[in-house]
């Protein structure tokens, strides 16, 4: 399974993002390759998943891949939830 984690610019948040994303999904036992990108390489790549935001969901939905959206990337919870929910 590829999961991208995607920001406006690919670098700091995005970062952030995928190094939450590894922990919830090694606490769920969930074995995944995350990487991070920005949205404008995201639109051209097809991961299984994509994390991102609500506003730059919009901006993905043509893609092949399932979104998962998580506003606050620094929220565990808010993660986990997202990820439980949509991983299944």
């Amino acid at each position: 399974m590829k999961i991208l984690c995607v920001c406006g610019l690919g670098q700091g948040t995005s970062l952030i993002l995928r190094m939450n994303v590894e922990t919830v999904l090694r606490d769920l036992v969930i074995t995944a390759d995350v990487e991070n990108t920005d949205v404008s390489t995201a639109s051209s790549m097809s991961p299984d998943y994509i994390v991102t935001s609500n506003e730059l969901a919009q901006t993905l939905e043509g893609t092949s891949s399932k979104v998962i959206i998580v506003n606050n990337y620094f929220d565990m919870n808010e993660i986990k939830t997202a990820l439980q929910e949509n991983l299944q």
